[in-house]
């Protein structure tokens, strides 16, 4: 599926943009396409990228239908990565969060299905699962949106993905305890009995491609993965950095939660259980409201949902480890020794 085919990846400059670029160009794809509306990374990227002529880069926006729609020509697989994701800039501005994350992915899979692309997916969030918070409501939607046009039965599969946050990505707590391990402050936790799901940026990578490969209209794959506490990743931190600077609790954030639920109890009961992995089919009926309104249908209901505190839980010993398998803490470990 990856020989000789043509992929774009929006926010391809992001870190999963730039994670799945290298793993595309390794798997003889003839051209993949990064589309971002940030020049100063693209030209960072270019620079990477400057003896592979599979990769090429394109300006734009996926706000803008016209840019999302040329970059898409001649395209047979898009992976929608592109997003607001910061919770609190959602929060203050949660009208960008519908230009960007509803809008702007209505925008995608639009001028997809006009390109007669074959398959996109599109990337979402724990936040979408019981939102509290406008960036969590903005990608509910835009799951919402993809299974609208999924329903629709067009040559192009719309399937979506869904994960917590990712290890070391822009905005992960990781790089900012290490920072403040190294400048010698206490590390700032909201609560330490928060739960949190760690997956590397490969495992990210490794959901969109099984959604690649497996991927039917309208469906949602969550990954299966380990949690642990937030004070038991501070532990595993500062016995790795061999220091101890302490942990200052400062409360809880607007528009967090106490754990990350990737499904519902509602769509856990009708999940489809991958081993790795979970499959959570869209309701598939049609325009006839007849169902909606005056007949019924019999829904398994799980008894709870799937979610970072009733996953395998981690011990500092086994966050240690997990740590130590990311190049980045490897570099951070290294560069402190000296």
């Amino acid at each position: 599926m990856y020989k000789d085919k043509v992929f774009l990846v929006t926010g391809g400059t992001g870190s999963f943009g730039k994670t799945v670029t290298s793993y595309l160009l390794s798997q003889e794809c003839s051209e993949v396409r990064v589309f971002s509306r940030d020049e100063a990374k693209q030209d960072l990227m270019r620079t990477k990228y400057m003896d592979d002529n599979r990769v090429k880069f394109y300006i734009g926006d996926i706000r803008d239908y016209d840019s999302i729609y040329n970059a898409l020509k001649g395209v047979d697989y898009v992976f929608h990565a592109a997003a607001l994701k910061q919770v609190p800039s959602c929060e203050f501005f949660p009208m960008q969060a519908v230009m960007t994350n509803i809008t702007g992915s209505d925008n995608v899979i639009k001028a997809a299905i006009a390109n007669n692309v074959s398959k996109v997916v599109c990337l979402s969030t724990d936040k979408a699962v019981y939102p509290v918070n406008a960036m969590g409501i903005s990608k509910a939607m835009m799951e919402k949106v993809a299974q609208s046009y999924a329903r629709q039965k067009s040559n192009t599969v719309v399937t979506c993905v869904r994960y917590g946050n990712v290890m070391y990505s822009r905005g992960s707590v990781i790089p900012r305890f290490i920072e403040q391990i190294k400048s010698g402050n206490a590390i700032t936790v909201t609560d330490g009995a928060m739960t949190r799901f760690l997956m590397a940026l490969s495992e990210a990578v490794g959901l969109v491609e099984y959604a690649f490969n497996h991927g039917r209209q309208g469906d949602i794959f969550i990954k299966k993965a380990p949690a642990c506490t937030v004070d038991d990743l501070a532990t595993a931190l500062m016995e790795l950095f061999d220091v101890e600077v302490g942990v200052k609790v400062i409360g809880t954030r607007h528009g967090e939660k106490l754990y990350e639920t990737l499904a519902s109890v509602e769509e856990l009961g009708r999940a489809e259980d991958l081993e790795g992995y979970y499959r959570v089919a869209m309701d598939d009926r049609d325009l006839n409201y007849e169902k909606y309104f005056t007949v019924g249908q019999k829904q398994d209901v799980a008894p709870e949902g799937y979610h970072s505190h009733n996953t395998e839980r981690l011990s500092v010993e086994q966050v240690k480890e997990v740590l130590l398998s990311l190049q980045e803490v490897q570099d951070e470990l290294s560069a402190w020794k000296k």
